[in-house]
């Protein structure tokens, strides 16, 4: 069956024709592509067309598609068993040298998911100050728990209203909405709502709507409020953690949080999700403190096994390796937008992500993303998609480069758009 048709087919089973709507080729004037296999930096989809592969699974994939040793830690994981629902030493052994490596967290608790983490991280800052109010930032996304599917309302700072229908008033209004960048209304916030609020929620480098790369004196800031009004800074590094460099932007801010959130490159590509920070914190998770969180699956030993060979394989060298890789990349593809209609462009880079957006104006919130943006990246992702280029099929959506985007893939990137 070509695209069209397993698309076709796959609306009647499934809501959307897809799992998770981020994979939806919505807007868009063509069909989603139904990936057969990846290797390395490519996908195949079942009409057997590659692709250079700029999504990476939304950012899992830091050594790219079947790395041979993260694959070979899987398959060895499998000759034990999948699952057991009991202690083992595999989620240990990860634990370990993720504790050991990070200077700021004592613990850690694996869970399956970035949005499972964020779930009990929410509840764990309501636990340990007795509060019940959060703050969130326009523009961060943190998975698809009710707390977190609010936007700003149309009143005064710190308003909010659910962003999806499923979501009650009474939830709504826990979450405090404040805008990236000003600490003035989150100052305000807090004394509007004194003794109130358990934490704040942010995203250190948001990278759900867009790439929006904050200020250091902003987030040193939301740190000293924490400080000064008694609540957790909570960090959500499920994409930035351990791909900006091994601890991530609390790293390489030096700026420390009271919790922070992992997902993806912590499972090698596996399901995979974990909340982590001091034990004063952590301990008040169950079985020991009153904090309730479970599991059937967490820790999944296949999960565990291969995280840590993932993670031992980012050195030093494959972090520099790994932004050079993104700096090349990124000039290539900007190198011919400007001299084939796509001037307007910048592709904003931190690390080994990237963001092409047609404005010139620095971005900082989401006010800064222009209105036209969705027309114009369809445009764009249209483009690239028919010369065998494959970025996330939504223009909120940031790009990932991998260890396996070396030269030969860059030569390939080059003949693919100019030929």
């Amino acid at each position: 069956m070509n695209n069209k048709e397993l698309f076709e087919k796959s609306l009647k089973y499934v809501p959307g024709g897809v799992h998770s709507p981020v994979r939806s080729f919505k807007g868009l004037h063509t069909t989603p592509r139904f990936v057969n296999r990846g290797k390395g930096a490519f996908i195949w989809d079942e009409e057997g067309k590659d692709f250079i592969d700029f999504c990476m699974s939304f950012g899992p994939l830091i050594h790219g598609h079947q790395d041979p040793e993260i694959k070979e830690a899987i398959i060895k994981a499998l000759d034990y068993g999948w699952t057991f629902g009991a202690c083992e030493k595999y989620s240990l052994e990860l634990a370990e040298y993720i504790v050991e490596k990070i200077s700021f967290i004592e613990q850690i608790r694996f869970v399956n998911s970035g949005t499972e983490a964020v779930m009990t991280a929410v509840r764990l800052a309501r636990g340990a100050t007795g509060r019940s109010k959060i703050i969130k930032f326009n523009g961060c996304y943190h998975g698809h728990l009710d707390a977190m599917l609010i936007k700003a309302g149309s009143g005064l700072a710190g308003t909010a209203e659910a962003s999806s229908k499923g979501v009650t008033e009474q939830q709504a209004s826990d979450t405090l909405i404040c805008e990236l960048g000003n600490l003035a209304e989150v100052s305000q916030v807090f004394e509007e709502h004194k003794g109130q609020i358990a934490a704040i929620f942010i995203e250190p480098l948001p990278a759900n709507n867009g790439l929006l790369v904050q200020e250091l004196s902003f987030l040193q800031g939301l740190r000293d409020l924490c400080t000064k009004h008694n609540a957790l800074l909570v960090f959500d590094e499920v994409i930035s953690g351990f791909r900006i460099g091994f601890g991530g932007m609390a790293e390489k801010t030096g700026i420390t949080p009271d919790l922070v959130t992992y997902g993806k490159i912590i499972g090698g590509g596996m399901p995979v999700g974990a909340v982590a920070g001091p034990k004063k914190f952590m301990e008040l998770l169950a079985p020991i403190g009153p904090v309730y969180q479970a599991g059937t699956l967490s820790g999944n030993p296949v999960a565990m096994a291969a995280g840590l060979v993932n993670l031992k394989k980012l050195t030093k060298e494959a972090y520099v390796q790994l932004e050079q890789n993104t700096v090349n990349i990124v000039g290539i593809m900007k190198e011919w937008m400007d001299k084939n209609g796509f001037e307007d462009y910048q592709i904003v880079q931190y690390g080994s992500l990237f963001y092409p957006i047609s404005t010139h104006n620095k971005l900082t919130t989401i006010k800064d993303l222009p209105a036209n943006m969705g027309e114009r990246f369809y445009k764009l992702f249209e483009t690239f998609l028919n010369k065998g280029i494959y970025l996330a099929p939504n223009g909120y959506e940031v790009g990932f480069c991998s260890l396996a985007h070396g030269k030969e893939v860059q030569d390939e990137l080059k003949n693919r758009l100019w030929k």
